[in-house]
């Protein structure tokens, strides 16, 4: 009795732990589907361009990184920006940031070009890790924030290739 009693009691504190850090995905309808990234679209060869070199190459996918400049996304200053293909197809942006003002900046961003947030009464908009969904027609976008290391993380896919990469990873992959 005392064993159930413990177990149901850990496995609630455990649930509400969870609640308190972590804010709830839902997609949001995007607005305004970019169909790629700064003028690029899905499926583009990025082999060849001058505005991007590649920075790792594998049988499959290969990452590349801009040759035009610091990293800048949403008027606001990146600490990465990798564009991955999948079979010398664009599908891919990854982009790493630092700072709540910057996440700040770049949620304002998302919003105003993809849609705004969905702000359910109740529902946690803060927390230690934030997560943020915009789907797309051809286009989705996850951004995931860290508040206490106030790291960010933004990927926007092809919704048509991205799934590729997932091909491409060894079973030894664990």
């Amino acid at each position: 009795m005392i064993n159930h009693l413990l177990r149901h009691l850990l496995l609630g504190l455990v649930f509400v732990s969870s609640a308190l850090h972590t804010s709830p995905v839902s997609a949001v309808p995007m607005i305004n589907d970019p169909k790629g990234f700064q003028n690029i679209g899905w499926g583009a060869a990025l082999a060849g361009r001058t505005d991007v070199a590649p920075s790792r190459t594998g049988p499959h996918i290969t990452e590349y990184r801009s040759t035009t400049g610091p990293a800048t996304f949403a008027g606001a200053e990146m600490t990465s920006i990798l564009l991955l293909s999948v079979d010398d197809q664009f599908a891919r942006v990854t982009i790493r940031y630092q700072g709540e003002q910057t996440h700040a900046q770049v949620m304002r961003f998302l919003e105003t070009q993809f849609g705004p947030l969905e702000r359910i009464p109740g529902q946690m908009t803060r927390g230690l890790n934030q997560q943020y969904n915009w789907r797309g027609p051809e286009t989705e976008i996850n951004v995931t924030y860290q508040a206490n290391t106030e790291r960010g993380f933004i990927f926007i896919d092809s919704r048509s290739l991205a799934p590729r990469f997932n091909d491409h990873i060894t079973d030894s992959a664990e």
